[in-house]
């Protein structure tokens, strides 16, 4: 009798390549970040990189990290857990987020508002930004469950 294979990823696995793979479409010189949100089934309802809103060029606004606000990125740009909840074609409600990043303030309240009930990130780099932590605030009191994705060697 023929077995299934045994050297299959996890779900974790399959959705965190997901996101990596996706933010390989942003043009931002200096982060790549991507999301994908899934329902409690595990089926695939948004995905998202951080980029400009839809319609404008790539190369029409700042990319600098530095300088005045409105001549940053940071005053344009759409974090890549906002566009995957934009892009979803279900409702979030209950479903799952993973993420490149741990999501900043902004995007933890679209999360919030949206109804998901856990993220899973990898990196959590901006862990001492004031962001960071208004984000882990909001999380614990809405009871958004975050954990962090640690990649597996396979």
């Amino acid at each position: 009798m023929i077995k299934h294979r045994e050297n299959f990823i996890s779900w974790d696995e399959c959705f965190m390549r997901m996101a990596h793979l996706i933010a390989e479409r942003s043009k931002d010189p200096s982060t790549q970040a991507g999301s994908v949100v899934v329902t409690e089934d595990n089926i695939v309802v948004g995905m998202g990189y951080n980029g400009w809103p839809r319609g404008i060029d790539a190369d029409a606004l700042p990319w600098e990290r530095e300088g005045d606000f409105d001549k940053t990125k940071y005053a344009y740009v759409c974090h890549a857990e906002e566009n995957s909840i934009y892009n979803a074609n279900n409702p979030t409600k209950n479903c799952k987020l993973y993420c490149t990043l741990f999501p900043c303030n902004e995007c933890a309240k679209t999360i919030i508002q949206n109804g998901i009930k856990e993220v899973i990130y990898e990196s959590d780099k901006y862990a001492d930004t004031p962001s960071v932590k208004a984000s882990k605030k909001m999380f614990d009191l809405s009871g958004v469950k975050t954990r962090q994705y640690i990649r597996n060697n396979k």
